[in-house]
């Protein structure tokens, strides 16, 4: 039976893989990132074009994680990086610098008028993926974000790929925001979450498919049994 957890409860997966077994933050996101990749290469590829849409947190060290393997394998590869590196998290900062260090293609476009100019460079063939906001969302995302999501809905595009959750969905609830990237398909970590199977969130996942971190099972199953 597939594993279903809320927020809180893959936080404290996150939390427990690194107190109590050691496992640090970049060694989860490294894991996260190259797996999802994988998925995305095995979907869209071999090969391809994508644009990578990151905000500023963790969600962002994701898609650094991703825009990498992916490059590797053999995609062109842009990022838009929606938020300054200084406000990036610091597992965030690490990928992102070595996005940089490889010369991969990176706008910085932390205004309206940068994310509309990257949207309209998205082309017809291009795999969109979404790093821009991650679980811990809840709410209405706010302005310059909400455009954006609105105009990657909008642009001919192959697929729109969402990372851990389509930004703009809230994970327990499964309530989307008025703007809400909908997917063609959303790699999700760890286990699903509570929200997923909600009605309203049925019209942005598009197929959902579970990544690992590789966080021990034993650690997924404890944590499923708890409170949410």
């Amino acid at each position: 039976m597939a594993i279903i957890l809320s927020r809180d409860q893959v936080r404290r997966v996150d939390r427990l893989a690194i107190e109590r077994y050691g496992m640090s933050g970049l060694v989860l996101m490294e894991n996260a990132g190259r797996n999802a990749a994988e998925l995305i290469d095995r979907e869209y590829g071999p090969g391809g074009s994508g644009v990578v849409f990151c905000g500023g947190g963790n969600n962002a060290g994701d898609g650094c994680v991703i825009a990498r393997h992916l490059s590797n394998n053999g995609w062109l590869v842009r990022v838009v990086m929606t938020a300054a590196a200084e406000k990036l998290t610091p597992d965030t900062t690490a990928n992102y610098g070595i996005i940089c260090a490889m010369g991969l293609d990176i706008v910085s476009a932390p205004d309206a008028a940068l994310l509309s100019d990257a949207v309209t460079a998205i082309e017809a063939d291009d795999v969109v993926v979404d790093a821009l906001l991650g679980t811990g969302f809840h709410g209405e995302v706010r302005s310059p974000l909400a455009e954006l999501i609105h105009a990657v809905n909008a642009v001919p595009k192959r697929a729109a790929v969402a990372i851990d959750v389509p930004s703009g969905l809230d994970c327990d609830t499964g309530q989307a925001s008025t703007a809400t990237i909908r997917a063609d398909l959303t790699i999700t970590f760890v286990a699903m979450k509570r929200g997923f199977l909600e009605e309203p969130a049925k019209d942005t996942l598009g197929r959902v498919v579970v990544a690992e971190i590789g966080a021990p099972i034993a650690l997924l199953d404890e944590v499923a049994g708890e409170p949410a």
